[in-house]
């Protein structure tokens, strides 16, 4: 698999955080799971619908994965389709754009433009 960017949503305070700290070190699952979940564009709609259902405070990070390639592994999840895991921090040099992601009036999350 070679995406070329890859997404992770946060919270905005998560995020803002980790801006701080000049690195993610990831959300509580990340770090029960050892590794930080990732989507592809294919797969982040239902991602934030499965584990972010309502959610109005969340951003939509963007991540180059030539930046991060070296610890970046494809591995089966859900229904056995392949999701990129991150095994370390995401350096904040990997990131791409990070946006707002709007709830939009069916509840559902908004991705239009924020998506190839």
């Amino acid at each position: 698999m070679a995406d070329a960017v890859i997404y992770k949503i946060a919270g905005r305070q998560e995020w803002a955080a980790a801006e701080a700290a000049g690195r993610f070190d990831g959300a509580a699952i990340d770090l029960a799971d050892g590794y930080i979940h990732f989507s592809t564009a294919g797969q982040v709609a239902e991602t934030a619908a499965r584990h972010f259902a309502g959610r109005d405070d969340l951003v939509l990070v963007a991540v180059d994965t030539a930046a991060i390639a070296a610890a970046l592994k494809y591995e089966p999840s859900r229904g056995g389709a392949l999701f990129p895991h991150l095994y370390g921090p995401l350096p904040l040099s990997a990131v791409i754009v990070v946006n707002a992601l709007p709830l939009g009036a069916d509840g559902r999350h908004d991705f239009s433009g924020l998506l190839p």
